[in-house]
């Protein structure tokens, strides 16, 4: 009998019902176009991360191959050599690294976490993996230490006791330093966890210990007892040896530094306060902070630096960190942005017995990482070559560009370098270890970073690098505020007013157009010439939105037609101060008031972006302008469009007019298939700009604020209003400053539906002041706390959106196509998406290039046609009869302060737009096709019929963030990012599902404002406040990319040892080793208890293995091994000689005895 397969049923099943793309009947058109992607070309996976290691913990670098490690409180690992050499590893556990300790150039470094457990990771790899792990059952870690060329870890632990682990092969040995034996009868109490251990420079077998009581002891590991003990009043935090071994300082939480003789336990030899005030009777000085760590290096040819971190006084109140170096007679106190974390010196040699000689300290602070040039007087800086300043201000939003045109990264890195800061050393970066991969990509790609101060940064992440070219600051367009009091823009925003919000770049042009969180848009243009704009050009527009008249209760009667809100002050004007224009009427309501004012000083602009054009939103009747939700550019048409939840305007650029201002409803006309509702005009006073940025992420804030109008009524009352406001503390920060909170989108055709809620009485309308984070459109994302994701409510199919009353522009896309179904060539238009999931189509009639340009007006019109999805719209795009992508119209780039001596007319002439659209005088068979991507479905339409040919459901129960139509290496996609983490890519035309991959299970606000897909394969998100993720889903750029990677280890010689001089070498006086092996190996101390500690196999592998033992101490290994089975097997032959020899002996005894008994015999007696 046939055996039955549910598996085979079920996959069948899946194949048939699933959210396949479905093709409607009747149209073939696409069957002529033959799709070259497939499945197979698609993969995903991490490629590389930039950035500040957020939350950093701990540091160690190493001074042979000069690499730097960073571990965070997340468990995260950074290493760092030469600029362009970076990697980034993950403990699986999470847990803070609290020290990292080199296996100097062996290619290997140790590392200790909060959770009592300790890892080698093998460097010897691009990417690096963990070879073993060992995890400590009954005590806590508090300080390793692993002494240059040794094998053996010295771990200490919060009970006072020291065990030592083998790195080799990651056991624990059987001796242990017991805190009892340690400081015996010296104290009669606990001396504290072990805050230090080090052996001493000149003899490997003396080791001192320092105790978070203030007690330090030197012990003999041979005799296994303390030499001396030290002990003093305060806590201690830290010890360095001096590099001859006959003295050591300690620093201490009353902000003293202790220096002892090591034969003189008595007392300190000296004690220094740096920053006490010295008081003239001779009493002992004020105590200050605590000096968190210090170390001594000494130097050849002068004094000893004492580098420290803390100990300022405490009457500094309000003082920044500070590093202290402390050279000779002269104390110099370096001020540090950020609190100091860990500072490490970078010095000449790694023996510790040699003058240290040190060159550079490099400090790790909690948002940035300074290395400090000791050798030039003043202590300068080095230039920080590494892209560590993406949070230089939070980051509010950000554009991935590749494959840009060839001549734009070296014009931006011009413009860039003329804002370089001076005063850096004029030494080489000392961080220069690894090699670069080689890099098989050649494209340029480009990313654009919007920050919560208005900046704008431009980087080069061509070939997995990433290095910043420009920053161009738009609050320069603004007045400055003189006092604090005159806080620019408090009823619209609490904080931020110039944050950015969307950036909209036509990289082939370079115009750029920037929406702030005020309602204000920007448009600039590229110039390699300085100038100095006397007037800023300025158009305010009043984009209002209202109803006349109250639908019936029936639902017959058609909506009122909305008062146009096409008022605006569309001529050219100065610099419009607000009072100017502010209409306040005798009961105090503003009116046509701008959020900002606009400086009236002349602006001296640099090389780079300058302002071409300022719009900005007013207020209307006392309500302020709502928040830009979506904004496009086009260079060709000269015209930018921006939209809100009111409606949209359009702009021309060119002179400087409004050419339509419409509110959403107005656009339908008489198409509008929903039925509204009024509502009441009142003033709401928006969140904070800040809430764009979410580096502060422990901010909690008020009720009122919090209180979410979703919460007011959902069926089945999901959420009560209590858990309601517990999530909107949780992620306020981590959510868009816009009334309607767009959080999960952040570009112009990315920001989805935002329409306001019709509250059902005034009462909830009073008590819910300002909007709630999680208050968007009729699918209002809700979050779940149990597994941090997003869910939509189910009510989120167009049935329910009867009671919405606003309607927000999402998306905009301008192209040359078909606008009506009788269309027989293509016209400039607009195609423009809602939060209702409509897109409509606006017609652009351009007058010809050239002067005409210039006097002549554009005339756009609404053509009529409505196509329909479900969810808002997030993104459009075009296709040829081919299926080849049709990108918009766009205008090469000419530099717009060119001299004057050519006459301006041949300057027009030559403003070709450079067209990619079919020409007209095609024939209308040649159809276009029309891809719309909502949160929920995607759609193919054919043009100029307006069939739907293909239609897939993306996502039933979540939502789409993010989609991009993008260009692979064989063929072009749509790529889709859910709210469920699911990263999905579909074939065009047809929406063949090619990729499907659950890749971020937990997505949190800022990775859903963040995340866009480029061409090519990459795609990026804000991975923590401080770092850029970036990933690729091409199959090609997977396998590439071990060979892109760069290599941390390099074969470096190790220096030699110092020579110890013929004195002491006679005398002995030179540094004394010690045989570990004897000491601390299992047949002279035994074994561990097993309950101490687990070991744990890495994933490394026997290859890695190999690798990392190759070096010195590998190679001794190794040596040692083999002598030992060399030296067993002449032990075994010596024996089975001398077995041979006896047997020998006792056959030629017998042979003896045997003639002798028949010597006398004759042979008939045998």
């Amino acid at each position: 009998m046939k055996k039955f397969n549910i598996r085979k049923v079920l996959d069948g099943l899946t194949a048939v019902s699933s959210s396949s793309s479905s093709a409607q009947p009747g149209n073939r058109e696409n069957d002529l176009i033959q799709e070259t992607l497939q499945s197979e070309h698609f993969q995903l996976c991490k490629t590389v991360r930039h950035g500040f290691p957020y939350q950093p913990s701990s540091m160690a670098f190493d001074p042979v191959q000069k690499i730097l490690a960073i571990g965070t409180q997340n468990g995260a690992l950074r290493l760092f050599g030469r600029p362009g050499v970076e990697c980034y590893c993950q403990h699986d556990s999470g847990a803070a690294v609290i020290q990292l300790q080199f296996l100097i150039n062996e290619g290997a470094l140790v590392s200790a976490l909060a959770d009592d457990s300790i890892h080698l990771w093998n460097l010897r790899q691009k990417r690096p993996a963990i070879l073993h792990s060992l995890k400590f059952n009954r005590e806590r870690i508090t300080f390793c230490h692993l002494p240059f060329q040794s094998k053996w870890l010295y771990v200490g632990t919060e009970r006072g006791n020291i065990h030592i682990v083998n790195v080799e092969c990651f056991t624990l040995s059987g001796y242990v330093i017991m805190w009892n034996k340690a400081i015996e009868l010296s104290s009669k109490s606990h001396p504290g966890p072990v805050v230090h251990i080090s052996d001493n420079p000149m003899d490997e077998g003396k080791l001192i210990i320092g105790f978070e009581s203030g007690t330090v002891v030197l012990w003999d590991l041979k005799s296994k007892k303390a030499d001396y003990r030290y002990t003093y009043d305060e806590a201690i935090h830290s010890v360095d040896w001096h590099h001859e071994g006959k003295q050591f300082l300690c620093s201490h939480s009353d902000g003293t530094l202790t220096i002892w003789n090591v034969k003189s336990p008595a007392k300190p030899a000296q004690i220094i306060t740096p920053h006490g005030k010295q008081p003239k009777d001779g009493k002992k000085p004020e105590p200050c902070k605590p000096i968190l760590k210090v170390e001594y290096k000494t130097t050849r040819a002068g004094d000893p630096f004492m580098i420290l971190s803390g100990g300022l006084s405490y009457d500094t109140v309000g003082r920044r960190p500070c590093l202290t170096v402390m050279h000779g007679k002269s104390t110099a106190v370096l001020e540090m942005d950020y609190p100091i974390v860990d500072f490490l010196t970078l010095c000449e040699t790694p023996y510790p017995n040699d003058f240290q000689e040190p060159y550079a300290v490099v400090v790790l602070l909690e948002k940035d990482l300074v290395v400090i040039d000791l050798a030039q007087n003043g202590y300068p800086i080095f230039e920080n070559p590494y892209p560590l300043s993406i949070h230089e201000s939070p980051v509010t939003c950000c554009e991935y560009f590749a494959d840009c045109p060839v001549d734009l990264i070296p014009a931006l890195y011009s413009a860039g370098s003329r804002q370089k800061r001076q005063g850096y050393s004029k030494k080489e970066w000392p961080i220069s270890g690894g090699n670069w991969g080689l890099g098989t990509q050649s494209y340029p790609e480009i990313i654009i970073t919007g920050h919560a101060d208005g900046s704008i940064k431009f980087w080069d992440a061509s070939a997995i690098t990433l290095q910043v070219l420009y920053k161009l600051k738009t609050a320069k367009v603004f007045e400055k505020a003189r006092n604090k009091d005159d806080k620019p823009n408090t009823d619209i925003v609490d904080e931020d007013p110039f944050a950015i919000q969307i950036l909209s770049w036509c990289p082939e042009s370079r115009i750029l157009c920037v929406a702030g969180v005020s309602a204000h848009v920007i448009i600039y243009r590229f110039s390699k010439q300085e100038v100095t704009t006397e007037v800023l050009q300025l158009l305010e527009v009043r984009l209002q939105y209202e109803l006349n008249d109250m639908e019936s209760p029936d639902g017959d009667q058609t909506p009122a037609t909305p008062t146009p809100g096409a008022s605006s002050n569309s001529q050219p004007s100065a610099p419009q101060s607000h009072p100017s224009t502010s209409s306040s009427s005798s009961d105090g309501i503003r009116d046509n008031v701008p959020c900002l004012k606009v400086r009236s000083t002349p602006l001296k602009q640099s090389a780079g972006y300058q302002v071409e054009l300022v719009i900005q939103l007013v207020w209307v009747s006392g309500e302020p302008p709502q928040q830009i939700t979506s904004l496009g550019v086009n260079s060709s048409y000269g015209l930018v469009v921006f939209g809100n939840s009111n409606g949209l305007a359009i702009v021309d650029y060119i002179q400087k007019t409004v050419l339509l201002n419409l509110g959403t409803i107005e656009l339908y006309g008489s198409n509008d298939p929903y039925q509204r509702q009024p509502r009441s005009p009142r003033k709401t006073r928006q969140p904070s700009g800040a809430g764009l940025c979410d580096i502060n992420e422990g901010s909690t804030t008020s009720e009122d604020r919090c209180k979410s109008p979703t919460a007011v009524k959902t069926k089945s009352r999901m959420f009560s209003k209590m858990v309601v406001n517990d999530l909107a503390k949780m992620s306020r920060k981590l959510s868009l400053p816009t009334e309607l909170k767009p959080d999960l989108d952040k570009r112009e055709r990315r920001h989805r539906g935002l329409v306001k809620k019709q509250c059902n009485s005034v009462e909830e309308q009073t008590e819910t002041p300002e909007r709630g984070v999680f208050h968007r459109m009729f699918s209002a994302p809700l979050f779940n706390i149990r597994d941090n994701s997003f869910s939509r409510s189910r009510s989120s199919s167009v049935t329910s959106i009867d009671k919405e009353s606003r309607e927000a522009i999402t998306c905009f896309y301008f192209c040359e196509t078909y606008t009506r179904k009788t269309d027989s060539s293509t016209a400039p238009s607009l195609w423009v998406g809602t939060s209702l999931g409509t897109v409509l189509v606006i017609v652009l009639n351009l007058p010809p290039a050239g002067e005409q340009r210039l006097l002549q007006p554009v005339i756009v019109s609404p053509s009529g046609t409505l196509i329909r999805l479900k969810g808002a719209i997030l993104r459009m795009a075009f296709l040829d009869s081919t299926g080849a992508i049709l990108p918009p119209a766009y205008e090469a780039w000419r530099e717009p302060n060119a001299p004057d001596d050519k006459d301006e007319k041949d300057k027009l002439r030559k403003r070709r737009p450079v067209s990619v659209s079919p020409s007209s005088s095609q024939e209308i068979s040649e159809n276009q096709y029309a891809v719309i991507c909502s949160e929920k479905q995607a759609k193919v339409i054919a043009l100029p019929s307006q069939n739907c040919i293909y239609k897939h459901n993306i996502t039933e129960t979540s939502f789409v963030l993010r989609a991009d139509v993008v260009q692979m290496s064989n063929g072009i996609c749509l790529a889709c990012f859910c709210a469920n983490g699911h990263i999905m890519t579909l074939s065009l035309p047809s929406l063949r599902p090619l990729l499907d991959v659950n890749y971020l299970p937990l997505t949190d606000m800022r990775i859903a404002r963040t995340f866009c897909f480029t061409n090519n394969g990459q795609a990026l998100y804000l991975v923590s406040p401080t770092e850029i993720q970036r990933i690729t889903y091409s199959q090609d750029t997977c396998e590439n990319l071990q060979e892109m990677l760069g290599e941390l280890f390099t074969p470096v010689e190790t220096p030699e040892a110092p020579n110890r001089g013929f004195f002491k070498g006679l005398f002995g006086g030179g540094a004394q080793s010690l045989d570990r092996e004897e000491l601390f190996g299992e047949s002279v101390a035994g074994k561990a208890s097993r309950s101490l500690a687990q070991h744990i196999p890495g994933p490394g592998g026997i290859e890695g293995m190999k690798g990392a033992a190759s070096g010195v101490v590998g190679e001794l290994a190794r040596a040692r091994i083999a002598l030992d089975e060399r030296g067993q097997k002449l032990g075994e032959l010596e024996e089975r000689t001398a077995a041979m020899m006896a047997s020998a002996d006792s056959f030629s005894k017998h042979a003896h005895d045997m003639m002798l008994k028949c010597k006398d015999k004759k042979w008939y007696q045998f």
